[in-house]
């Protein structure tokens, strides 16, 4: 019987899939039963490739998957290196939060990482590092100096471990992916002022080798789509306010107008952030009327 072999798929182009195996990269097509399935293999989905008669390699199953993104697609993801930039387009806690929330309800943990921090001031730069530094009290660890960010993640990204990149188009998602991958050569792209936000350079997903894992490069606008979220799972996508919530006196507690509710106590305590809070209504509102803006990454 012709040896199957297991891999993680880093590379899609054009119907044929790179398989990273013990064996090296396999180049495979996807069998037939994949579409009467309606499946699609992803990059990040871990796989078994099998050759036929002829050699010809096939990929042949596709075990389940721990997450899927979609534009771009990407499956398995565990990390998002969120790049956001000090300006150009200028740093948002409003679209931070939008971030932070829709990848808590992938269930992608995320890492921040502050870009083109050399075209402010010293005074604007400890504004932004006093924001975030509220963000790292709530979990999410954040660098502002690129050796620090590179230490990190040659010693902390797992074995198979998939990160992701991610942020508005023009905070420098390519410039960041050429530092950490010095072969990897990208158009970086030009900022358009008129629309405060960049030209997407970067035209397909890939898995690249770093650490004992893998980084993706993520291509093309993709909007941030927070309108398939229930209003009563928003709650716990802020960690903070899920973590007062736990002595609200009610279990179904919104943090609106409720009776003994633990999440206002603490934001009057200022344990909670007006801002966070207010990134909270204001989506919850949005989800409630239907009317969620589009936020592209």
């Amino acid at each position: 019987m012709l040896e199957k072999i297991a891999g993680i798929v880093v590379n899609v182009i054009s119907g044929y899939y790179d398989i990273k195996t013990d064996k090296g990269i396999i180049r495979s097509r996807a069998r037939g039963i994949f579409r009467n399935l309606k499946q699609k293999p992803l990059v990040g989905d871990r796989v078994v490739v099998q050759p036929d008669d002829k050699g010809i390699n096939y990929l042949v199953a596709v075990a389940d998957r721990t997450c899927e993104l979609q534009r771009p697609a990407l499956a398995n993801a565990e990390y998002v290196l969120l790049v956001m930039s000090a300006t150009q387009p200028d740093f948002s806690v409003d679209l931070l939060d939008r971030y932070l929330v829709f990848f808590a309800w992938k269930k992608v943990k995320v890492v921040i990482f502050l870009s083109k921090t050399d075209l402010i001031s010293s005074d604007e730069l400890l504004k932004i590092k006093s924001k975030l530094n509220e963000y790292q009290k709530i979990g999410y660890q954040y660098f502002v100096d690129y050796q620090d960010l590179e230490q990190y993640l040659q010693n902390n990204i797992d074995s198979d471990e998939i990160w992701v990149l991610a942020g508005q188009s023009g905070v420098g998602k390519s410039t960041l992916l050429n530092r950490l991958k010095k072969d990897i050569s990208q158009k970086t792209a030009e900022i358009s002022f008129a629309l405060n936000r960049g030209k997407h350079t970067t035209r397909q997903i890939s898995l690249f080798e770093y650490g004992k894992g893998y980084i993706a490069d993520t291509p093309g606008f993709s909007s941030i789509d927070l309108s398939n979220i229930k209003l009563d799972e928003l709650k716990d996508l802020f960690y903070e306010i899920k973590h007062f919530s736990k002595e609200c006196k009610f279990r179904q507690c919104q943090h609106i107008n409720e009776p003994k509710c633990a999440v206002k106590v603490a934001l009057n305590k200022h344990d909670i952030l007006d801002s966070r809070y207010n990134s909270y209504i204001k989506i919850r509102e949005e989800i409630a009327l239907g009317k969620i803006p589009e936020y592209r990454k």
